[in-house]
Order: C-alpha cells, then structure tokens, then sequence
C-alpha cells in the first residue's frame, strides 16, 4: 500500500499545478484581451472612417463623370457644331472686320491640352469667366482625354491643329489624315464636330491648309502674336500681345507644347489690361458672327 500512496502523490501535485497554471492563464488572458479589442475596435474605426471618405470621393467623381457624359451624349445626339457662318468656311480669317468701337477680342491657345499649363490656364480663365477658342493637336488629346473633355465642358471653343504638328511638306492623303483623324477624336470624345483649324507655325505652303480650304473649313490665323513659343521673358510676351492689339483682333498664346509657365505668369496681366482698355472676350465663333451681323447691318442700310 505504502508503494500506491508514494506512487500518486505526486501525480496529484502535478496535477493541482496545472489547473494553477490554467487559471493564472485564463485570468491574464481576461485581463490582456480588453486591450486588444479596444485597438482593433480603433483600427476598424479608422477604416470606416477611411472608407467612407473614399466612398464619398468615388461618388463625386462618379457624379462628374455622369454630368459630362450626359452632356456629351447631348452634343453628339445633336450634332452639335460651333456656329461659324457660311461665308467663312473654306476663308482664311486673320481678325474680325468689326467698327472701332466695338472693343472685343479673342484669346486662343495652341498645341494642347498639356499637363499642368492647360489646366491652369482654364483656372485662370474661369476666375475671369472668359471663354477662350483652344487648337488642340490630336496625339495631346488622345494622351489626355480628360484635359480635352474639361476644355469642352467649361465652355470653351475647341479646334483643330492637326495630329502631330508637322511643318514638312505633306500629300493629300497625309493631309486629310492629319486633319480629320484629329476631328474625329475631339468629336468621339467631347460631342463636338469643329470645322476651325489652324495651321501649325500658320504654314499655309505645306499641304495641310489647302486640305482644310477644300473641306470647308474656316482657317484662323492671328492679328496679335505673343511669341510665347520662344519663351520671351513675361512683360516682353506682354508687350508682344498689345502691340498689334485692336478690336476684332485675335491673339495668339500657347497652352502646349513645352514649357509655358511664362504665358501662364502673363495671362492674369493680358486679361487685366485688355479689361482697363474697355475690351470684351469672345470665342472666334462669336467674333465671326459680329462680323457677319455688321455686314448685314451696313448692306442693308445701302
């Protein structure tokens, strides 16, 4: 029997000492796991909260992009078109033909859309609530829709100026590539059929302007050049813009291309200035039909 009692004693022991461990475990066990519940219930706050910002952001920018949609679906179920009139389709416009006194000009930008300066120059535009006439180069658009798109939406003319900006010597066939592939994009992706164009550099000898003249569209050069293209310091570029300046004119400016952070440090100046001389802003479109409207006007008092 001595030999029994020797025998389970210690198993007895072993046996009081694990349940002793088993409670001083589950007890620190309770004690730890508050914590641990409260930094995740933290956590998951942090997440909710994160989540919903960028649930509310997503729906903001589905709402834009719904809008924009719906109004280029709009545009193309209209056909809609600027309304250039007929006596300058196929023309070659430098200014408007309108009287002394009627102080408007138009402002317009090429070689975008471009990172950055396209999308500060419609800032500058929309703080001045200024509507602008944009020659956009087709590769531009097709690298940045949405510049393009934003061009269209705040209500701004948008033109053509080819696919690639090429100066060389160009056949028909790369000619009316050049031209309507760039017409087709800006309509597929904005709703708008343009029949404007300009010319890149205003070369008129190599092909491409000839091609637009056969196909009806207006061409519009400048009467007032900035020069920006040479990246003038900003009051020279300034000067450059008033020293051909007059009613009717139309100014040329960049908004691509390269670096144009002159024209953007200029533009608030331009605008000021042309305010302080009595000058109003229009698109070409508009500046067109007060020419045609004036004409009228003086034929029927004959």
């Amino acid at each position: 029997m001595e030999n029994h009692k020797s025998f389970f004693w210690p198993q007895g022991l072993l046996i009081a000492l694990v349940a002793l461990v088993s409670s001083f475990s589950l007890g620190l066990m309770m004690l730890v796991k508050p914590n641990t519940s409260e930094a995740q219930s933290q956590q998951s706050i942090n997440e909710i909260t994160t989540s919903a910002k960028a649930g509310t952001q997503a729906r903001i920018e589905g709402l834009k992009s719904t809008m924009l949609t719906s109004w280029q679906q709009q545009a193309q179920a209209k056909g809609f078109a600027y309304a250039v009139p007929q006596s300058f389709l196929g023309a070659t416009i430098e200014s408007a033909k309108l009287s002394p006194d009627r102080k408007v000009i138009a402002l317009t930008f090429d070689d975008g859309p471009w990172p950055e300066s396209t999308a500060q120059v419609l800032d500058i535009l929309k703080k001045n609530d200024i509507k602008g006439t944009f020659f956009v180069v087709g590769q531009n658009v097709k690298n940045f829709p949405d510049l393009t798109k934003r061009v269209v939406a705040e209500g701004h003319t948008i033109a053509n100026h080819t696919w690639h900006h090429w100066y060389h010597h160009m056949n028909p066939q790369t000619a009316a590539y050049e031209i309507e592939n760039t017409t087709s994009l800006i309509y597929q992706l904005t709703g708008v059929k343009t029949n404007l164009f300009r010319p890149p550099g205003g070369n008129m000898r190599n092909g491409v302007a000839a091609y637009a003249r056969n196909s009806k569209y207006a061409i519009i050069m400048w009467s007032s050049d900035s020069k920006d293209y040479s990246r003038p310091s900003v009051p020279n570029l300034i000067n450059n813009v008033f020293r051909t300046a007059k009613p009717g004119g139309i100014v040329l400016l960049h908004d691509g291309g390269g670096n144009r952070s002159q024209t953007v440090a200029a533009l608030p100046t331009i605008i000021e200035n042309f305010r302080k001389e009595g000058y109003s802003f229009v698109t070409v479109p508009e500046l067109l039909e007060m020419q045609e409207k004036e004409q009228k006007i003086a034929a029927n008092k004959k």
